[in-house]
């Protein structure tokens, strides 16, 4: 929009060939133009004569941004006009519409005896945004390096000066820091202010934390042991411990509070008054629902006030452990295990009883009588005794799949695997075979029973790569002669299949699958033996004819 002309306003002729020059020399014209305006008189109003056409000067004209606040700000809305009229004009469209039309694209172009103006603008500053140079966080990483290096010995040097201090830091709970700093404030403004109810605040809040910092100080000399028995149990059996406090100061004892952590919970005791060399007993259940390993203890005595603001507890004896055994049934003899001694294959050890004959050797003093072949030694004239080779004896693989997922009924189902699984162990081992065992992340081989009942009890449900697991057991037991393979329904056949195919070809593999909505049986197929079962009962009736004979 051009701004409003009088009666009295003048007028100046503008060439349409004009208009069509280069910017360049748009440019150089305005400013010699403005130059020239201030020198003379402004031109008369009228009409040019000749065919070119004439645009009036108010429509170019533009008064002072001081003077138009309004038109100033409004600028940047006519950027795209301004836009429309260079391309119709003939001039090039910068890249930046609102900083060019406005800055750099003259009114209008004249003669040597034309005048323009230009508009005027106010500066634009951009602020840059800030950045912390690299420099400054490489450096600032190096001294830290630095100072941690050099602090890291001091430190450790100056341990026990500052641990002790630490500790006793850590007496204070929040709340009691909390009121030392109310305490330690209201005594500032008292001080500052004047205030005597501020005053009186602070006082009592130093008080009350002074007195429950001296209760925590005292040392009690006492004797504390803890049992528990039986430390094996099978799930649902009852089990209780017993806690034991004698005072061993020459003076009375105040009531005392001793926790005992079970578990995931603890037992809390407030012990009554203790005179010099007497003892207290208390009993408590450890709780036995579900299988696993209940850490028993540490005991600790506990000193500090009724309100909480400084405890300091003191460990008066070690962690003991619980064992909880999965559920297990009695098996009949898996059937596999002279059989296979009579034609497995021979191992070199050397034996002085066994039933491989291997060769004659001279008499020894200490060798058993029995074993003298009389026929030969009278024959060479010397006693000669048989010498024999170990056989290799029935080993049992066993591989338990504890991913929830693959069952029904997840947990619970993951819970009957591994008690099918260890009353399998537990009648491997009492056939007198060796054992592998693998469930998730615990792993044992060859050992006892109750050892082997512990690694069930340790054990941890989730997601297991049955593939990795039954190499390893595999790798474990390169001589096995059974291969079985706990699992559940949802398992697909042929990963179950792909597992058991890591064992050698004269390993019988079994996969015993656990599925609540089956009939109890058994298939063969494939090279596996297939046992599905429901419940834990059901495993001696798939083992009662000998399958895995």
């Amino acid at each position: 929009m051009s701004d409003p002309v009088g009666p009295d306003e003048e007028s100046a002729t503008i060439r349409r060939s004009d208009l069509h020059a280069g910017a360049s020399d748009a440019e150089a014209t305005a400013a010699r133009g403005a130059r020239e305006s201030r020198s003379r008189p402004p031109a008369p109003s009228g009409p040019v004569d000749g065919d070119e056409s004439t645009v009036s000067r108010s429509s170019l004209k533009v008064r002072p941004a001081q003077k138009q606040p309004s038109r100033q700000r409004s600028s940047g809305a006519t950027a795209t006009g301004g836009s429309r009229w260079r391309s119709i004009l003939g001039l090039r469209q910068p890249e930046d519409d609102t900083q060019a039309v406005h800055r750099n694209e003259p009114q209008a172009s004249v003669g040597s005896s034309r005048s323009t103006r230009r508009r005027p603008e106010l500066p634009t500053i951009t602020l840059p945004r800030v950045q912390i140079p690299s420099a400054i966080t490489q450096t600032g990483a190096r001294i830290l390096d630095l100072t941690g290096d050099r602090i890291r010995p001091l430190a450790e040097k100056a341990e026990p000066v500052w641990r002790p201090v630490s500790r006793a830091l850590a007496w204070v709970s929040p709340l009691g820091w909390t009121v030392f700093g109310l305490g330690l404030v209201a005594w500032f403004l008292a001080s500052r202010y004047e205030w005597t109810e501020l005053a009186m605040i602070a006082v009592a809040c130093l008080v009350l934390f002074l007195a429950c910092v001296a209760l925590a100080i005292g040392h009690s000399k006492v004797e504390i042991r803890t049992d528990v028995d039986p430390t094996r149990v099978t799930v649902g059996e009852p089990a209780t411990g017993r806690i034991e406090v004698r005072n061993l100061s020459g003076r009375g004892m105040l009531p005392l509070l001793v926790e005992l952590p079970v578990g995931r919970s603890a037992a809390r005791f407030t012990l009554p008054s203790l005179g010099s060399g007497k003892s207290h007993e208390e009993l408590f259940v450890v709780p036995t629902e579900r299988r696993g390993v209940i850490q028993v203890g540490p005991a600790t005595t506990v000193h500090g006030d009724p309100l909480g603001l400084v405890r300091r507890t003191m460990e008066w004896t070690e962690q003991s452990e619980l064992f909880v055994h999965p559920l297990t049934t009695s098996l009949e003899s898996l059937g596999a295990g002279l059989l296979r001694d009579l034609e497995g294959e021979v191992t070199p050890d050397l034996s002085m009883s066994d039933l491989a004959f291997h060769a004659l050797r001279e008499y020894q003093p200490g060798d058993d009588r029995r074993y003298i072949h009389w026929r030969s030694s009278a024959k060479h004239g010397r006693l000669l005794v048989r010498q024999f080779l170990d056989t290799r004896r029935s080993h049992l693989a066993l591989v338990v799949d504890t991913s929830p997922e693959v069952y029904t009924g997840e947990d619970a189902a993951v819970e009957l695997a591994i008690s099918c699984a260890a009353s399998l162990a537990v009648r491997s081992i009492l056939d007198e075979q060796d054992t592998t065992i693998i469930c998730n992340d615990q792993r044992i081989s060859r050992s006892t029973a109750p050892l082997t009942l512990d690694t069930f009890a340790r054990a941890s449900i989730g997601q297991m790569d049955i593939f990795g697991a039954t190499g390893d057991a595999a790798a474990l037991a390169p001589d096995a002669s059974i291969a079985i393979l706990v699992t559940g329904s949802h398992r697909p056949f042929i990963q179950v299949q792909r597992a058991l195919a890591q064992f050698e070809v004269e390993v019988i593999k079994v996969a015993l699958v656990i599925d609540p909505d089956a009939q109890v049986g058994v298939r063969r197929g494939a090279g596996l033996t297939i046992l599905t079962v429901r419940e834990l009962a059901d495993v001696r009736r798939v083992l009662f004819s000998g399958v895995l004979a």
